[in-house]
């Protein structure tokens, strides 16, 4: 029964991102399940979901939790690797779930690296991180504010390489778009398309999407060109 609310709650909030646990449990209802909202909430919580709109600043809950300033408004995005960004996402499987992360390039749109995780700790980021560092720098990297991103063993490989650390506002996806529209585009043109069994064929569904993204995939905003023709240009 998780798994069936998982999907729907997945799907729902990929078209309604700015739907928190409130609107979720009502469009739950609408939908037929009969749920409470605190069922909704620890769900959304597992997934890593949570609705987009301002917040009140919080307090620090432990002292490697460091929030850095959100440094790309009114920023002119002109060149690749001026401005990497990251996230994470939901995956559904028909047993379980699994959490992608994946390192775009805003000015090119360009996938640098991706990694999936059966657990929200924040080992599988490091990984993608320090693969991505290892191809390339970007002058500003940014991420939201989520614990994965916040800990001392992520923001210390960006210092590391004078890579300046940039966060999102809490509970603003918006700040970080170009991610928000890669996972849109993961979903609705693999995920939703398909069951897959087991994550060895979620791995390299993945890999072939990802590597169709960046060479074979035709983007309206960069004149319709591909991401890899505008990354390395």
């Amino acid at each position: 029964m998780n798994l069936a609310l998982m999907r729907e709650i997945d799907e729902q909030y990929t078209r309604t991102p700015f739907y928190g646990w409130p609107r979720m449990t009502a469009h739950l209802r609408r939908s037929g399940y009969q749920i409470n909202h605190k069922r909704v909430q620890r769900l959304m919580d597992k997934m890593g979901l949570e609705a987009i709109y301002p917040r009140p600043k919080r307090k620090k809950e432990a002292k490697e939790d460091q929030i850095y300033p959100y440094l790309l408004r009114d920023l002119a995005i002109e060149r690749p690797n001026q401005v990497w960004s990251t996230d994470i996402t939901y995956i559904r499987m028909p047993k379980g779930f699994m959490y992608l992360t994946a390192i775009i390039d805003w000015y090119s749109r360009y996938v640098i690296t991706w990694e999936l995780s059966n657990s929200l700790d924040g080992h599988f980021c490091q990984v993608a991180l320090k693969r991505a560092l290892a191809q390339a720098q970007p002058e500003i990297f940014n991420t939201d504010q989520g614990v994965q991103f916040t800990a001392n063993a992520f923001t210390d490989c960006l210092k590391a390489a004078q890579v300046k650390i940039s966060m999102d506002g809490r509970g603003r996806a918006l700040d970080n778009i170009f991610v928000e529209r890669l996972w849109r585009s993961v979903k609705y043109e693999l995920i939703y398309l398909h069951d897959f069994v087991t994550v060895s064929e979620l791995m390299t569904a993945l890999s072939d999407y990802f590597y169709f993204y960046n060479h074979q995939r035709l983007h309206q905003s960069l004149a319709y060109l591909v991401p890899a023709e505008v990354h390395f240009a």
